[in-house]
C-alpha cells in the first residue's frame, strides 16, 4: 500500500491528539528498550525518545515513502527500519515499550495478534497501543458499504477490507488473559469540525481509503470517489459538520510473574 506523507499530515494536529493521551500512559523507567509499530514518518517517534531521553527507540514502518521523512529525525538514540509488525513479531527480541499510534488496525486477527505481542515484552513491560475504532466510525463504514454494492464488488473483484479491531470488552479480555496489569482501555472521541465536505473526503483519502484505490483503474477511481462524496454529503447533510471520529486507547504492564 503506497502512503503518500503529505496528504496524511494534512490532518496532523488532530491525529497528533491522541498520540499524546497515550504517551502520557507510559511509566518512565530507566534504560528501556522501545519499539515504535508504524512509526510513520517518525516524528511521533522523535517525540517519544525526547520525553523518555535514556531510552533506546527503535521506529518499524512498512512505508519506504512514511520512511523517507523520518531520516530528519534519527539520532544515537533513535533509529528507523524498514518492516512489518509480523516480522517483529516473528524475532526473537524483548522490549521494555511496545508503543503503536493509528498503526495496528492495518493488521489482521487481533485476538492472536495482541498475545503475541505481549509475549515480547520484557518483565514489567508496557504495551501501549492506539487505533480508530472503525467499526464506529461513519466514513470506515460507508466504504465498506460501498465495496458491497455494484458496481464496485464487481472491480475490486470481491475484495473487501473488513475491520480486525475488536471490541473494548473483548480486548480487556485478551490483556488481562495474557498477564497485563495496570489496564487502561478506553474509547474517546476525537471530534473533526469541517467546514465542508471536502474536508471529511480529504481525512480518510489519506489512510482508509488508499487500498481500494489502489485495486480501480483511472476511471473506476473517479466513479467511486464521486460516489464516496455524495455519501459523505447524505450523512452529513448539515455545515459545519461534526464527525464524533472514535479511537481506542490500550495500556498495560506484564506481570514479573507472567507466563507468557
Amino acid at each position: 500500500m503506497t502512503w503518500n506523507p503529505d496528504i496524511y499530515n494534512q490532518f496532523k494536529n488532530i491525529r497528533f491528539k491522541p498520540f499524546y493521551d497515550l504517551s502520557d500512559l507510559i511509566v518512565h523507567e530507566t534504560s528501556m528498550k522501545a519499539i515504535d509499530l508504524g512509526c510513520g514518518t517518525g516524528e511521533q517517534t522523535y517525540l517519544l525518545a525526547q520525553k523518555f531521553p535514556d531510552a533506546e527507540f527503535i521506529g518499524i514502518d512498512s512505508s519506504p515513502e512514511m520512511l523517507e521523512k523520518s531520516k530528519t529525525w534519527e539520532h544515537k538514540n533513535l533509529r528507523f527500519q524498514l518492516g512489518t509488525t509480523e516480522e517483529v513479531l516473528k524475532g526473537k527480541k524483548h522490549w521494555d515499550l511496545i508503543f503503536s499510534n493509528a498503526a495496528l488496525q492495518w493488521s489482521d486477527d487481533h485476538e492472536s495478534l495482541f498475545p503475541k505481542l505481549i509475549s515480547k515484552l520484557s518483565p514489567n513491560g508496557q504495551l501501549a497501543v492506539q487505533m480508530p475504532y472503525q467499526p464506529g466510525n461513519i466514513l470506515n463504514v460507508i466504504l465498506s458499504s460501498m465495496a458491497e454494492e455494484e458496481p464496485f464488488k464487481t472491480q475490486l473483484k470481491g475484495w473487501n477490507r473488513p475491520s480486525s479491531v475488536l471490541s473494548l470488552d473483548e480486548y480487556a479480555q485478551i490483556l488481562f488473559d495474557n498477564g497485563l496489569t495496570d489496564l487502561h482501555i478506553s474509547q474517546k472521541v476525537y471530534p473533526i469540525i469541517a467546514e465542508n465536505h471536502e474536508t471529511l473526503f480529504n481525512f480518510i483519502s489519506g489512510s482508509a481509503l488508499i487500498p481500494y484505490l489502489e485495486r480501480l483503474n483511472k476511471k473506476q477511481k473517479e466513479v467511486f470517489i464521486t460516489a464516496f462524496k455524495e455519501c459523505i454529503v447524505e450523512f452529513f447533510p448539515k455545515l459545519p459538520a461534526i464527525y464524533a471520529f472514535k479511537r481506542i486507547l490500550l495500556y498495560g504492564r506484564k506481570t514479573t510473574n507472567s507466563s507468557q
